[in-house]
C-alpha cells in the first residue's frame, strides 16, 4: 500500500523542450519502480509532472531525490545540446 504521495511539477520556456526532458527521463519510469515506491511521468504542452507513491517517507525522499537528479541532468544536457547547437529543433517553436 502505497500511503505517502507528492507531484512534483516542472515548467519550460516551449512544450518542445518539456518533451526534449520528458524524453529522457520517461525510460527511467519503469527501471525505478519497486515494492516501495512508484512514479507517473505526464506532460501537458510545456508542464511536466511526476506522481511519486511511497510505502514510507524514506523511499518517499530517496524517489524525490532521484527524479530530482535525473531531470536536472536531462536539463543540464538539454541546455548544452542547445549551446552548442545540436538541439536547435527541439527549442525552436
Amino acid at each position: 500500500m502505497f500511503s505517502h504521495d507528492v507531484t512534483l511539477e516542472f515548467a519550460y520556456p516551449s512544450p518542445r523542450v518539456a518533451r526534449l526532458v520528458e524524453e529522457a527521463v520517461a525510460l527511467e519510469t519503469a527501471a525505478l519502480e519497486d515494492d516501495r515506491s512508484r512514479t507517473t511521468l505526464e506532460r501537458d504542452g510545456r508542464h511536466l509532472t511526476l506522481g511519486i507513491q511511497a510505502t514510507d517517507l524514506t523511499a518517499l525522499r530517496a524517489a524525490c531525490n532521484t527524479w530530482c537528479t535525473l531531470v536536472d541532468v536531462a536539463e543540464q544536457s538539454a541546455a548544452i545540446g542547445r549551446r552548442r547547437g545540436y538541439l536547435d529543433h527541439h527549442f525552436n517553436e
